[in-house]
């Protein structure tokens, strides 16, 4: 079983059907007791960082988390803004605490950016391999997925799996850090590359 976590932040239906596509059971809950027997978890998120997390506090799910991923060692899947949220801080529209799950920051794109392109960063983009994972043991170098997204995460090469290029600049797009993943662009949004990390996912 994969908790998704409900919140009110992220396109969470779509993923749900994902994860069904693939067979794999899944819940979308709020509730402690369901997340505790699931087996793995999923953090999405869209919007604003610092809503994201006053909306994560809220729920009292940030110590439940936190206890299942690194002491009970449950696999953790942070998706577009909840992979965002695994880091440190984030610099969106002031400086707002994160998990610390990852070492890094979360900056606007705009900021490093050397060639100049729309933000946000929106659409398809191939991905770059960096190093191999269980995660990523379906995708192959160069396959495409989607972004939607304004910042990105900064200072957490020890964690980069793999990145898009985009601005000029190596947009980091999977991380990993023990069991704990995310990825900055939507499995759910990205065919048949993002199933197949998502299977590989349930398969950690």
């Amino acid at each position: 079983m994969i908790a998704i976590i409900n919140y009110g932040v992220g396109n969470l239906h779509s993923l749900s059907s994902s994860l069904s596509f693939l067979g794999l059971e899944n819940i979308i809950t709020a509730d402690e007791s369901e997340i505790r027997q699931a087996d793995k978890i999923i953090l999405p998120g869209v919007g604003a960082f610092s809503d994201a997390y006053a909306k994560l506090e809220a729920t009292k799910l940030i110590d439940v988390i936190k206890d299942e991923v690194l002491n009970k060692k449950k696999p953790l899947l942070g998706i577009c803004l909840g992979m965002q949220l695994l880091f440190d801080k984030s610099f969106e529209y002031g400086e707002h605490r994160g998990l610390s799950l990852i070492r890094g920051e979360v900056v606007p794109i705009s900021e490093d950016m050397k060639i100049q392109q729309k933000i946000p960063h929106m659409g398809w983009n191939n991905l770059n391999i960096k190093r191999d994972n269980p995660l990523l043991k379906y995708v192959s170098e160069n396959d495409y997925v989607y972004y939607v997204h304004s910042y990105y995460a900064r200072n957490c090469d020890d964690s980069v799996l793999a990145t898009s290029s985009y601005g000029g600049i190596d947009i980091t797009g999977v991380v990993a850090a023990d069991i704990i993943y995310g990825t900055q662009f939507h499995p759910e949004k990205s065919g048949s590359v993002g199933l197949s990390i998502l299977r590989a996912f349930s398969e950690i």
